[in-house]
């Protein structure tokens, strides 16, 4: 490996300088579907380019997502991108996601554009109503093409969105405005992915068809020479080649942007310490609590059963993108009064953001809702109070003299009102009893603190849960799996032919 790439960041600046390049070029990955691998395919490929001296950017035009990042200078972006910037050793910047649409409802969507508030878009404007959003990507991507050697740009859903095709800038409508190279990833654990394959390249116009080099299969499990011939035979009516076949990967948690993603690190073999998160109908940063799951002998489950959430050791309720409609869905749905049993049984719960938000005991909303002041859980001595300014930033604090590193995206301000009980402070919120409330994403990410915290709640709960002292940190996970899927990578692609789409010559 390059000094370069030792020291951490490749830029333009300290490229590998034995390779000829075709500065500012991209590559995009497409998926015949949602979930169909694009953003993992796209952080192992950051991670191995960068292993090549490559100055690398991820790129994505346009998220729909509610998980999202704070980045270092207060913009905001998807939280998938953020990663695929630490894999390409790259700084996160607004314009590796120029546009993040956050769903409030089935039919509107907040926007974002270059890391800050922008307004709302509604579902009829979707096709044709974007755009000065297309505009502010394709510039995004002009900016980074002065700075990195090779931008690879995620798609989003399926390019064969043929509905939605006039007005795209995120999948073909991005490859043909700079003349992109596409490969196309289809999931083989869905079943149906040599139709999926073919139908997603045969739906496209004949100019966008042309952009479309090759395929990858992702998530296979077997004899890879069971599917040689359904590979040669779709070579031949597509006129594409396979550049190769990814293996079911376990234990890939990487920090995702869909919804199906959710719950996907659900311990089924069970665990000590049992925590169950609260799957509210619009959750946001649910990667919250990937650390949690990360843990050795923490079992993580996501329920909508008030059950399992009054039997749970800790119940966590997550970020929400639309706060007050998920609290009356909590109330309606019965979890608002197994909540209320928990704090009576003096059983852990803990808040965070909108979570936090929901324990308060008012809630006044003329922002994301419109709904005015509305009771809230009740559980804290708080009251919250919607802002038209979001608050963006990455606040450092201490819980029992371990720090803390986090970041924050709320309109909601919360007060502790009253003399507070015996409240007491925890990082920027609360502790009542054994319930903690936090508008901060990202504290269980600080291993320290994480261990600490849930020792004292095994011992409110009762569990004999204890921290493993050999367990890897998270943040050296994360990196682990970063690597691996760059091995994954480099072991079952034809990396000549990947180098040589985005114009790198050894």
């Amino acid at each position: 490996m390059s000094s370069a790439c030792q020291s951490g960041v490749v830029t333009a600046a300290n490229r590998v300088e034995t390779m000829s390049h075709a500065p500012g070029r991209g590559l995009l990955v497409a998926g015949t579907s949602s979930d169909a691998g694009k953003s993992l395919v796209t952080t192992g490929i950051c991670r191995f380019l960068a292993r090549q001296g490559l100055a690398v950017a991820p790129f994505k035009a346009q998220n729909m997502s509610n998980n999202s990042m704070v980045c270092a200078d207060g913009a905001e972006i998807g939280r998938a991108q953020y990663l695929q910037a630490q894999a390409a050793r790259a700084v996160p910047t607004s314009a590796m996601n120029p546009v993040l649409l956050k769903p409030g409802s089935d039919r509107r969507s907040f926007v974002v554009v270059r890391g800050k508030a922008d307004g709302v878009l509604e579902a009829g404007e979707f096709a044709s109503g974007r755009g000065h959003l297309a505009a502010a990507a394709f510039t995004a991507y002009r900016e980074l093409q002065e700075q990195y050697d090779v931008i690879v740009c995620e798609g989003a859903g399926s390019p064969a969105e043929i509905n939605l095709r006039s007005g795209d800038y995120v999948n073909m409508g991005l490859a043909r405005e700079f003349d992109l190279p596409v490969v196309v990833v289809g999931d083989i654990d869905r079943g149906g992915v040599f139709a999926s394959l073919y139908g997603t390249v045969e739906l496209l116009e004949p100019a966008d068809r042309a952009l479309v080099k090759a395929f990858i299969i992702n998530k296979f499990r077997g004899d890879e020479s069971l599917l040689r011939p359904g590979l040669e035979r779709l070579s031949e009516l597509t006129g594409r080649p396979f550049l190769g076949v990814i293996p079911w990967m376990r234990d890939m948690w990487l920090d995702s942007e869909d919804t199906l993603e959710v719950g996907r690190w659900t311990d089924a073999d069970g665990g000590t310490l049992r925590v169950a998160v609260v799957r509210l109908p619009r959750i946001s940063n649910a990667t919250d609590v990937d650390a949690l799951a990360a843990e050795p002998g923490v079992a993580v489950a996501v329920t909508i059963d008030p059950a399992a959430i009054r039997s749970a050791d800790l119940v966590v309720l997550p970020g929400s993108r639309a706060t007050v409609s998920d609290l009356h869905w909590l109330q309606d749905s019965g979890i608002a009064d197994a909540l209320r049993q928990r704090a009576n049984q003096e059983l852990p719960i803990l808040g965070i953001c909108g979570g936090y938000q929901m324990l308060a005991r008012t809630l006044d909303d003329s922002v994301e809702s419109g709904a005015g002041v509305v009771e809230g859980l009740g559980l804290l001595p708080t009251a919250v109070r919607f802002e038209d300014e979001k608050t963006l930033g990455r606040p450092q604090g201490s819980w029992r003299s371990h720090v803390v590193e986090a970041y924050e995206i709320h309109h909601g301000i919360t007060r502790t009102i009253g003399d507070g009980g015996s409240a007491i402070a925890f990082l920027d919120g609360i502790q009542l009893g054994t319930t903690w409330g936090t508008t901060w994403h990202g504290t269980l990410e600080n291993d320290a603190f994480r261990r600490a915290w849930l020792v004292e709640v095994a011992a409110m709960a009762g569990s004999e849960w204890e921290p493993a002292r050999d367990a890897p940190g998270f943040g050296e996970r994360r990196e682990r799996m970063i690597d691996a899927l760059a091995d994954a990578i480099e072991e079952n692609l034809d990396t000549e032919a990947l180098l040589d789409m985005v114009g790198v010559r050894r």
